[in-house]
């Protein structure tokens, strides 16, 4: 094991009592999800290398595994780390979306489909499936060009929802996107992959709510860095605040001591608005916690759970 990968190992293995809490889902294991992430940086220099120069965006990412409640496992093909902007990121698939939809009841079941132009795809009724008629292992030259993509689910009230988008439509987004404009990134190596998720990230805003959704499609649209928006592209809330400048300065704090300093100084200016307030405060209880991870060798404090954060941040803000 080379001296990089061993470091990193021994950042992943410390992050284990921030992992558990901010657990989401408790079929989720920090032993298995370390094991996968070891895995991957061991398996591509180029995400080592970025890893090694940025280990605190790895511990990041541990920690948005057990916050959104999704797996690493290569099996389940629901989330990777990626190396995004010189930091190690937590990319979530259009399958790793459809299952916690599945998983936080928004929907019982679901399934997103590219529609090429020899397909027959027609719309029905509201509540009713689509029609879309194929050769499921022709050639794609034989089907044709790409020409549209949807994703029909079914409610757990037994209602079935469907969200189409043509090429163009998708198109438009995917130009908003910063590493497709670099000639790299997901929409350069995996298009269909991505095709189908800009159709599901749309499609979700018409699906009943659950946080847990809610909370990946915007780790997605913030975090995650894919620079991909159904509103607006850029971080913003209700009144038009762009809090994006607030978070990157909150996660550049390097001790807890600097986060909670950060919070105390900057929270009262975003009581007027709630979301925002409450985006900020979750985002730093998480940082917080990966850093008294770091911390404990050499700091003989206990460390708090999230909750234990959000109400210690709640009084700091009232002083």
């Amino acid at each position: 094991m080379s001296t990089a990968l061993a470091l990193i190992t021994e950042d992943i293995h410390n992050a284990k009592t921030g992992f558990i809490a901010a657990l989401l889902n408790k079929r989720i294991n920090f032993d298995r999800e370390a094991g996968f992430a070891i895995q991957a940086l061991s398996k591509n220099d180029y995400i080592l290398g970025v890893a090694s120069r940025n280990r605190q965006s790895v511990v990041d990412a541990i920690t948005n595994i057990a916050a959104i409640g999704i797996s690493l496992n290569p099996a389940k093909k629901q989330a990777y780390l990626v190396p995004r902007k010189n930091e190690i990121c937590l990319d979530i698939s259009y399958i790793g979306l459809m299952d916690i939809a599945i998983e936080s009841r928004s929907i019982k079941w679901g399934q997103c489909k590219i529609v090429r132009a020899n397909d027959n795809f027609e719309l029905n009724k509201l509540d009713e499936l689509p029609t879309h008629q194929y050769k499921p292992f022709a050639e794609n030259d034989e089907r044709g060009d790409i020409v549209g993509v949807y994703v029909v689910v079914k409610t757990c009230d037994g209602d079935y929802l469907t969200h189409d988008m043509s090429i163009d439509k998708v198109f438009e987004i995917r130009s908003r996107s910063e590493s497709f404009k670099k000639g790299s990134g997901p929409w350069v190596t995996d298009e269909e992959e991505m095709i189908k998720k800009t159709c599901v990230k749309q499609g979700y805003k018409y699906w009943p709510k659950t946080d847990q959704l809610d909370n990946a499609i915007h780790y997605l649209n913030t975090d995650g860095g894919e620079g991909i928006h159904f509103e607006s592209q850029s971080n913003k809330t209700e009144g038009d605040i762009d809090i994006t400048p607030l978070i990157s300065a909150a996660k550049a704090t390097t001790t807890d001591a600097e986060a909670l300093k950060f919070w105390k100084e900057n929270n009262g200016q975003l009581i007027k608005y709630p979301s925002a307030h409450k985006q900020l405060k979750n985002i730093i209880a998480l940082h917080r916690a990966s850093l008294q991870e770091l911390e404990k060798k050499t700091i003989d404090t206990p460390i708090q759970n999230n909750s234990d954060f959000i109400a210690a941040m709640d009084q700091a803000g009232a002083e």
